[in-house]
C-alpha cells in the first residue's frame, strides 16, 4: 500500500486560482451588502478565511457577512458509518431571510457535502439564493445532481485518487495536490 503525491496548483497558481473565484463573485455580488459568504465545516472554512480577506483588502469591502456551516448532522451517510462523525463548529448568527447565500467548500466530490448544506441553511431562513464556490471539482464523481456556479479547477481523477488542499505548508506555502493510493498484491 504506497502513496504518491503529485502537486496539481503551487502556491502562486492556487492564490491565482482564488483571486479569479473572488474576482467573479464581486462581479455578481457588487457591494455584497446582500450576500453571505457560507464556509461549508470542516474544509470549506480556510478558503472562505481567505474569500473575506481578499474582498476587505482588495475590494474594500468593510464586513463581508460570512459564517461557517457544519452540515455533519444534516448527512445522509451520519448514522451509517462506523466512525463517529465529531461535528465542527457553526459560527453563524445570520439570518438567510431573502439573502444571497454562497457556499463555499474546497473540493466538490459527489455533492452529498451540498445536499446536507441545503438541508441544513433552511434552519436560518429562506434564502433569496444559494450559489456555489468550489476551488476543485472532481467532475467525474458526482453522485447527485450539483453544480458549482464558480470553480477554480476542474480536475478528472481516479477513484484510488484523493484531491488535498495543503494550507499554510510551512515550507511551500498554500498548495493543492492529488494523493494516488496503490494496493500491492
Amino acid at each position: 500500500f504506497s502513496m504518491k503525491k503529485t502537486i496539481l496548483l503551487n502556491s502562486k497558481e492556487l492564490k491565482i486560482t482564488i483571486d479569479r473565484l473572488v474576482c467573479q463573485l464581486a462581479e455578481n455580488h457588487k457591494k455584497f451588502s446582500n450576500t453571505i459568504l457560507v464556509g461549508l465545516q470542516p474544509r470549506g472554512k480556510y478558503l472562505c478565511e481567505k474569500i473575506v480577506n481578499i474582498l476587505k483588502s482588495e475590494y474594500n469591502i468593510e464586513k463581508p457577512n460570512n459564517g461557517l456551516l457544519d452540515i455533519t448532522f444534516y448527512r445522509d451517510d451520519f448514522r451509517r458509518g462506523e466512525k463517529i462523525l465529531k461535528p465542527s463548529k457553526t459560527d453563524f448568527n445570520l439570518s438567510v431571510e431573502n439573502k444571497n447565500v454562497v457556499f463555499i467548500d474546497d473540493v466538490l466530490f459527489t455533492g452529498r457535502t451540498v445536499r446536507a448544506a441545503l438541508t441544513a441553511i433552511e434552519s436560518f431562513g429562506r434564502p433569496k439564493s444559494i450559489e456555489l464556490l468550489i476551488l476543485i471539482d472532481r467532475r467525474f464523481s458526482r453522485e447527485l445532481p450539483i453544480q458549482p456556479d464558480y470553480k477554480g479547477i476542474q480536475v478528472d481523477v481516479y477513484k484510488n485518487q484523493k484531491v488535498s488542499i495543503e494550507w499554510d505548508d510551512d515550507v511551500m506555502g498554500d498548495y493543492v495536490y492529488i494523493i494516488s493510493t496503490q494496493d500491492h498484491e
